[in-house]
């Protein structure tokens, strides 16, 4: 590890984790079967070009990212592999997908004849793949089950017969495979619909795609030609309720840690914080652990959250301030500054989303640069 970033706050990623769950996961799916890893929003947290460039040697097929500057980050982080833009890119930016060799999703034939003008005027090809919307009400192609789509079918021929683009897949996305399965494989039947009726006029997409983690985890027959796990190549189920399922054996990839940095003897009645949320209610020892809300540590974590320090629970007390926050552990005698707590871990990060009211992913990527990502395990 880098000594000069332990004196504070630091995420530890563990390569080997990742690596681990890259072959569970991969080992899902049937041979031929393409392995897609999402890289967005800095890897959900991780580190984007580390992460990548493991992916990339433990023979990831694709990556994808969420902006074409997200894309370029990877290109100049010497990452090879094909990077699918899942998001939607201003046809004004085109000349840095063609750069960066970058493939577009596209949701709009609009849009697609814009790109293809870009494309031609550099000579060069833009790969694309085609976004169809069965139920996620965000960017697509609006197929509707049991409906005339004739005209609907006919953009999207006519999208992939543009000069300059190359369409080289199609994909929906699922809004609720860790919930509803009748309406995701009301998804999936839509998307299948459409892929048929596309190949029926000659237009056929070699790689169709649909599995999110959720899907991966308990629906093979979304498999199609390529997977696109998200969190679940993190170490975390996309819900709690997935938690149960035998097999996966998933194993979180990062733990977040802190450096106490003073130790306080106060005396009962002694308010704690910002607002005086929390008043002692005995003599008490309080660690001043030097993480906050300006690390990504969120506020609403005051008086409801636990940080593990020498293997023991201890209650974060008071409201969690911008750099720091104060943990009880006047039960922990022998605790002095210097000592290490861990803020985020196995069972500690899900215990965190529980009492935010929202999802580990949300916490993982709130993670400031300021915190520094130190990588553990076999590196490429």
């Amino acid at each position: 590890m880098e000594e000069n970033k332990l004196w504070r706050t630091w995420a530890e990623v563990d390569l080997d984790a990742l690596a681990h769950n890259y072959h569970t996961l991969r080992a899902m799916a049937p041979a031929g079967c393409r392995f897609l890893g999402l890289v967005k929003a800095d890897a959900y947290g991780h580190g984007a070009v580390p992460v990548a460039r493991k992916l990339q040697s433990l023979g990831a097929d694709m990556l994808a990212v969420a902006t074409v500057e997200e894309g370029g980050e990877l290109r100049q982080g010497g990452i090879t592999l094909p990077i699918l833009c899942l998001g939607q890119t201003p046809p004004q930016l085109a000349g840095k997908l063609l750069k960066w060799n970058i493939t577009q999703t596209v949701e709009d034939l609009k849009t697609g004849r814009a790109l293809s003008k870009a494309a031609q005027a550099a000579g060069k090809t833009l790969k694309i793949h085609v976004k169809l919307d069965t139920g996620m009400s965000r960017l697509g192609f609006l197929w509707r089950s049991g409906e005339d789509n004739i005209a609907l079918l006919e953009e999207i021929q006519a999208l992939c017969a543009l000069p300059g683009l190359e369409a080289e897949g199609m994909y929906t996305h699922f809004s609720d495979a860790d919930g509803d399965e009748k309406f995701t494989m009301g998804q999936l039947e839509k998307f299948l619909e459409a892929k048929k009726e596309m190949e029926s006029r000659g237009v056929k997409l070699k790689i169709c795609h649909c599995s999110d983690s959720a899907a991966v985890l308990q629906y093979p027959c979304a498999y199609l030609d390529m997977i696109r796990p998200g969190i679940a190549l993190y170490g975390y189920y996309p819900a709690q309720e997935l938690e149960g399922l035998d097999g996966p054996g998933l194993k979180p990839v990062m733990t977040v840690k802190s450096r106490i940095a003073a130790v306080r003897s106060l005396p009962a009645g002694a308010p704690v914080s910002y607002g005086r949320t929390a008043v002692l209610k005995r003599d008490s020892r309080l660690a001043v652990v030097p993480i906050g809300y300006g690390d990504g540590y969120p506020r609403q974590l005051s008086n409801r959250m636990e940080m593990e320090i020498t293997g023991v629970s201890c209650p974060v007390v008071g409201r969690v301030c911008m750099d720091m926050c104060m943990v009880d552990v006047t039960d922990l005698p022998q605790v002095e500054a210097g000592e290490v707590a861990t803020v985020y871990g196995p069972g500690l990060t899900q215990r965190a989303a529980l009492q935010c009211d929202t999802i580990v992913y949300e916490l993982l990527c709130r993670l400031t640069p300021r915190v520094s990502r130190i990588y553990l395990g076999n590196q490429p």
